[in-house]
């Protein structure tokens, strides 16, 4: 399976975002597609994401180093990253990874844009 990206800008109450549709499997073939992409939005001076996850259908440890790549990437920049996933599946490889404690996950994108903190 393929990986599909779109992007788009949206305003909320903490300011500017950048959401980043992303569907399909993130996995070690399609990754570099994604880290790609956040590489260049932060180039581009987007520094605060939303990474919407909700079409995405498997995420193994290789699309894992790339949204962490990616926090790492916008945090040098006074930047945040935030998730948008209600997969129980995809949220489990979070909570086992111990992940949650690093990303804010939010279940939709509006509340991931309106998120203020």
């Amino acid at each position: 399976m393929d990986l599909s990206l779109s992007t788009r800008n949206v305003s909320g109450p903490g300011g500017d975002r950048t959401v980043v549709e992303v569907g399909g499997e993130i996995d070690v073939y399609t990754a570099p597609k994604l880290r790609e992409q956040l590489v260049e939005l932060v180039n581009d001076g987007s520094y605060h994401l939303v990474v919407d996850m909700e079409g995405v259908d498997f995420l193994d440890s290789t699309g894992l180093g790339v949204l962490v790549g990616g926090l790492k990437r916008v945090r040098a920049h006074e930047g945040s990253l935030r998730l948008v996933c209600n997969q129980e599946r995809i949220l489990k490889i979070f909570r086992i990874t111990g992940l949650t404690k690093v990303f804010p996950i939010h279940t939709s994108v509006d509340e991931a844009v309106n998120a203020t903190d």
